[in-house]
């Protein structure tokens, strides 16, 4: 896992807002050092050179996490290839 930011406050949307300090992408998951998922990464906003993210919460106590570092899950199920196959 890597760090990619610190959990800064909860917006009045009910979303997370995470001033990141490495880069994510938009579907990613956040979690915490234990591996427990926090957030999933819904837009990036604010200035390129510090950025922020504004992300879904995935736990009901969100407020625990506030001022806390989160981490991005290696391979996040939004960016997977699904392998379908097509009916003829």
């Amino acid at each position: 896992m890597q760090e990619v930011g610190e959990v800064m406050h909860l917006a009045g949307s009910g979303r997370v807002i995470v001033q990141l300090s490495n880069k994510v992408i938009e579907g990613q998951i956040l979690c915490d050092k234990e591996g427990t998922r926090v957030a999933k990464v819904m837009e990036l906003i604010g200035p390129v050179k510090r950025p922020f993210a504004s992300a879904s919460p995935l736990t009901n106590n969100i407020k625990k996490y506030i001022g806390k570092s989160v981490f991005a899950v290696e391979q996040s199920p939004a960016n997977t290839e699904k392998n379908r196959r097509r009916k003829k």
